[in-house]
């Protein structure tokens, strides 16, 4: 990984203006949080392509869904927890029902939102949008896979929801790395273990592979940037193939990364699963990474399970 950090949400807006010059048919809505999940960016080089629909997100996906019957590309922001907490009704039956080309960009998800506590810290979304027939799930886990992403959902039909991040994390990925909607990376061939790991928590589970080996301990990590489809097959593989099994997600551990792998280790290749994720609680305000101490989705975590 290299030092320098950079918040996805950042390489959202940037990728957009690209996106702008290349595509015409791409439009960009925000409710009134431009400045914070860098639509302004867009706003600022297309502002006849950019409508900011104010505090009404319900409104804003409607409209969006409307723009998409057009036969333009859709690119719908606020932050997560109002894009699939308030919007939720307007995603199923606006959005995914008729399956229309919307890409449903939020930021601030998780708790590394940070100090604005428990009400704005949406720990659900990957729940709320994976049982949603007709739409995609997509966390990434840095700028580059960030890069690519948004790119890469502008190419396909149909509904997106991309999970982007406040806090700045490191970059794990160069430039000229192939990505692929739907298949998993795996960093290490270690065997002692396997950490599943998405969005902010890839770059941790990674401290924790680099700390493990100094203590003799060889274990792979597996990005996996897409929750739905999920890569059944990487999750079958590292089952057979590694002695431990542990995912990690800034999410609830109820419907989210680990549920989704649970339940194809179950049907697939029965295995134990160990889970890193909140359990079942609200979050608190605080500095995002002192959150993500107190709650142990740190790699100092994810060490512990493999030192027992």
């Amino acid at each position: 990984m290299k030092e320098e950090k950079i918040a996805t949400r950042e390489s959202y807006g940037k990728t957009l203006i690209e996106l702008g010059k290349e595509n015409e048919r791409i439009v960009v809505l925000d409710a009134d949080l431009a400045g914070a999940t860098k639509t302004n960016l867009f706003a600022k080089e297309y502002p006849n392509r950019f409508f900011d629909i104010g505090i009404a997100e319900a409104n804003m996906l409607g409209i969006a869904a409307g723009l998409a019957t057009c036969g333009k590309v859709a690119y719908a922001s606020t932050f997560a927890m109002f894009a699939a907490g308030r919007g939720y009704d307007q995603i199923r039956n606006s959005i995914c029902y008729p399956k229309l080309n919307v890409k449903i960009c939020a930021t601030h998800a998780g708790i590394t939102v940070g100090e604005d506590g428990a009400t704005h810290q949406m720990l659900e979304d990957f729940s709320l949008m994976r049982t949603l027939p007709n739409m995609t799930v997509i966390s990434p886990s840095d700028d580059t896979q960030t890069k690519w992403i948004i790119r890469e959902i502008s190419k396909i039909e149909g509904p997106v929801y991309v999970r982007l991040a406040r806090l700045a994390t490191p970059i794990i990925y160069e430039e000229n790395q192939k990505f692929e909607i739907g298949k998993a990376i795996q960093i290490g061939k270690g065997i002692e273990g396997t950490v599943f790991a998405t969005g902010v928590t890839v770059s941790e589970a990674i401290k924790a592979q680099e700390e493990l080996k100094t203590q003799g301990i060889d274990i792979r990590v597996v990005d996996v940037h897409t929750i739905k489809p999920l890569d059944r097959d990487i999750v079958i593989k590292c089952a057979k193939e590694t002695k431990k099994l542990v995912s990690v997600e800034d999410h609830s551990i109820i419907g989210g990364l680990g549920s989704a792998i649970s339940e194809i280790l179950t049907e697939e290749y029965p295995a134990k699963l160990e889970r890193i994720g909140m359990k079942d609680s609200f979050g608190k305000s605080g500095k995002a990474e002192e959150l993500m101490e107190y709650f142990g989705l740190t790699s100092k975590a994810i060490v512990e399970k493999f030192q027992r």
